[in-house]
């Protein structure tokens, strides 16, 4: 019996650390998309947005064949979610950017002013070299323009800027310098548009374009404005332009784009506005969780760590 006693007074009552609840194991998918982030979005987006369009890449462009188009171009921001999710982090703190509108108004001036300055020029250059460009309809194109720019910024491919630069580009920047983060993303965005316009060349507008949405994000920080700038470039090129198309104006149109890219790079030297933050949040990251020291229980001795 004193055996017993003495035993059970020399066995600790809080022998072993207290820990929090166990948390699973992920799923293997969930588990790859947590530690390659950028990768699974990437792949999630070009699968669902292909798999919608392929109905349209084989020719089918009406009722449910438009339908799927108009969801295929939802892929990146669904994407985009679904990492966030996956990696513990915030879906709605991340689409909360997209009502970041309170930014300085040269912002808001380049988000809407970019295009119709860019056709300008264009326009210019055609009438220049003997293309004949019909100033009498600019008032009717420049209605259109606004009906335009508000229907593609809503449902004609905007949106996809919540899954390009609200969450790829500040991560892709984490690692990369600014001019290659907006290489890699503007070459997968163009790839991600070959099945919509049934060609290879249709990843080379979007690489170039994309030097502008990078400058335009980092420097306002606002997904919004990339989603007006993309309706703007958009329905600048459809309702804007006041000639005939032919090769030679493609042609035009691609140069200014390359020469306004090119001034952009060369005005930011390379830094396209973004300026480094190390302890910045990326868009959608779950927050750091701080440490909590462990509590001595009532009657524990406080341990301190040994002098080394």
């Amino acid at each position: 019996m004193i055996e017993q006693v003495t035993a059970e007074r020399d066995t600790p009552i809080h022998s072993a650390p207290r820990q929090g609840p166990i948390e699973p194991m992920p799923a293997a998918p969930t588990g790859w998309v947590r530690r390659h982030p950028i990768a699974a979005f990437f792949t999630i987006a070009l699968a669902f947005s292909w798999a919608a369009w392929l109905p349209w890449a084989f020719g089918e462009q009406e009722g449910a064949a438009a339908a799927l188009f108009i969801v295929g171009g939802l892929g990146p921001p669904i994407a985009a979610a679904i990492v966030v999710r996956a990696t513990g982090g915030s879906v709605r703190a991340w689409a909360r950017g997209l009502l970041d509108w309170r930014v300085p108004g040269r912002y808001w001036a380049f988000a809407l002013g970019l295009g119709p300055a860019l056709l300008l020029v264009i326009n210019a250059a055609l009438a220049m070299i003997g293309y004949e460009v019909d100033l009498a309809a600019l008032p009717e194109r420049v209605l259109n323009w606004i009906v335009s720019l508000v229907v593609i910024a809503i449902v004609g491919g905007g949106l996809e800027e919540l899954g390009w630069r609200h969450f790829a580009l500040p991560r892709l920047q984490r690692r990369f310098s600014p001019l290659a983060a907006t290489f890699l993303l503007g070459s997968v965005w163009g790839a991600w548009h070959i099945p919509a316009y049934g060609t290879p060349l249709a990843i080379v507008v979007p690489l170039v374009l994309a030097t502008f949405y990078t400058w335009l994000y980092n420097a306002s920080g606002s997904v919004l404005l990339c989603v007006v700038l993309h309706g703007n470039i958009t329905a600048s090129i459809d309702q804007l332009l006041l000639t005939r198309d032919s090769t030679t104006v493609d042609l035009t149109i691609f140069g200014a784009y390359v020469a306004a890219t090119v001034a952009v790079i060369v005005f930011t030297k390379g830094r396209l506005g973004y300026r480094t933050r190390a302890d910045e949040r990326l868009p959608g990251e779950p927050q750091a969780i701080e440490a909590v020291p462990s509590e001595a229980l009532p009657g524990e001795t406080a341990l301190s760590p040994t002098p080394g």
